[in-house]
């Protein structure tokens, strides 16, 4: 699939990570959102855990985040999975095109799913993000461990005075390479399932991305649409 060049930038040097259950984020800081669109294509999309037509991205009207909605993803130990259900992970290359004259940054990021976990099972969710050509990446690890049987939904949220905005007028593509996790480990996965997943019977589950924006300097831009 082609697509345009994408404004992009760094993600900021700290992450305040939670892992909860049944818990919904506290919306974090903006900037005023432009009100033109953000558009955002997916390049490519790789992995186990995001099988062709499995993964989408949408906009919020806002302008105040994107979020990518996956059918198939989840990792599994025991009766029923396959050696190597016990990973599951998806790489997404997405091409952000912002409107012309702002800059943006990744304020918070917040995964939903569902776990279900023996006594002695343990699941790992992990995430990282980077932008084309910026070697540093930046990752959040979060943990559960069983007996757990409930929804869950971990947050990678950046501190207020540690936004790293994209700088303006250049154009990179934005990749988010996620995993899923989970171990037997004590359990007795002869007899029993355990499994996590961002996924759900009704469809879907979706990974929300937070942005804060602000406007360039005069004389500064990033590419919008034509």
């Amino acid at each position: 699939m082609s697509g345009a060049l994408v404004a992009g930038g760094a993600i900021a040097a700290l992450f305040a990570s939670s892992f909860s259950s049944n818990v919904v984020a506290t919306p974090p800081y903006f900037e005023d959102a432009p009100t033109d669109r953000m558009v955002i294509e997916v390049l490519t999309v790789n992995g186990s855990g995001c099988p062709l037509g499995t993964a989408a991205v949408a906009v919020a009207p806002d302008n105040t985040a994107f979020t990518v909605t996956y059918s198939d993803y989840i990792a599994s130990v025991g009766v029923g999975s396959k050696p190597m259900d016990f990973r599951k992970n998806c790489q997404l290359n997405l091409a952000v095109r912002v409107p012309q004259g702002f800059t943006y940054a990744i304020a918070s990021v917040n995964y939903r799913g569902y776990a279900y976990l023996e006594k002695g099972a343990t699941a790992t969710q992990k995430a990282q993000y980077f932008f084309q050509g910026q070697a540093e990446t930046r990752s959040g690890t979060h943990q559960l461990a069983g007996p757990y049987d409930d929804n869950w939904q971990s947050t990678d949220e950046v501190p207020v005075g540690s936004l790293a905005w994209a700088p303006c007028g250049e154009l990179r593509n934005f990749n988010i390479n996620t995993e899923l996790r989970v171990s037997g480990g004590s359990s007795n996965t002869a007899e029993t399932t355990s499994l996590i997943a961002m996924d759900s019977t009704d469809g879907s589950v979706n990974t929300t991305y937070q942005l804060a924006w602000k406007e360039c300097d005069e004389g500064g831009g990033d590419e919008g649409e034509d």
